[in-house]
């Protein structure tokens, strides 16, 4: 069975499997999570399988499909997973409006990586989108969905897609060149040293002209 292209609206359902194949029904989509956050991780983007993300998770491929679609979205689904205690502690990041925002925004996402609690779970899976474009635009598109959240309800904010979009991508690329590349001397720095300098240009792209 093929993982066939990307939807382009919520989760492809290809017909409930019978309830034997659901094995086990209370906890099996969780258990497809877990399995493909742990496929990703440990194979990357391109050689994960639904197939064999059923096997790990001990459930019928049809009922993995049944619950996400594709692969692609299997794979957003692992993301939001692994962000998902992020995303939950980000909610009053921003809350005081953008005055600051770029500080605390900055200070908050290397405080998720400086932390290894944290940062192990979202370093496995980030690995599978540094070679694969479907991957990372998925990645992309969760981070930036969040900060256009929360820009976009600003009122007197213009052009707040691209506004976040450019912040998104000056936090993503200072992690994944310190946390995940590790380019030296910015793996190294001191995480002050690097708010220092971040913080400033992501608000500006936030609330410059």
């Amino acid at each position: 069975m093929t993982d066939g292209p990307a939807g382009t609206g919520g989760a492809r359902r290809r017909g409930r499997p019978s309830r034997t194949d659901s094995a086990d029904g209370p906890g099996a989509r969780e258990r497809i999570l877990t399995a493909a956050r742990a496929e990703f991780a440990a194979r990357g983007y391109e050689k994960a399988s639904i197939r064999g993300i059923a096997k790990v998770a001990d459930v019928d491929p049809a009922l993995v499909h049944h619950y996400y679609g594709t692969k692609e979205q299997v794979f957003e689904a692992a993301v939001e997973m692994s962000l998902a205690p992020a995303l939950e502690a980000s909610e009053g990041v921003l809350e005081g409006g953008l005055d600051g925002a770029g500080e605390r925004l900055t200070r908050f996402v290397l405080g998720v990586w400086e932390n290894p609690v944290t940062r192990e779970p979202l370093l496995a899976i980030v690995r599978s989108a540094l070679n694969n474009d479907i991957a990372a635009a998925v990645f992309r598109k969760l981070v930036t969905r969040q900060l256009l959240r929360r820009i976009a309800a600003e009122p007197a904010v213009p052009d707040a897609d691209l506004r976040a979009g450019l912040a998104a991508a000056q936090l993503v690329g200072t992690v994944m060149l310190r946390y995940v590349i590790k380019l030296e001397p910015l793996a190294s720095a001191a995480p002050e040293r690097i708010v220092a300098r971040v913080a400033p240009v992501v608000q500006q792209h936030l609330t410059g002209p």
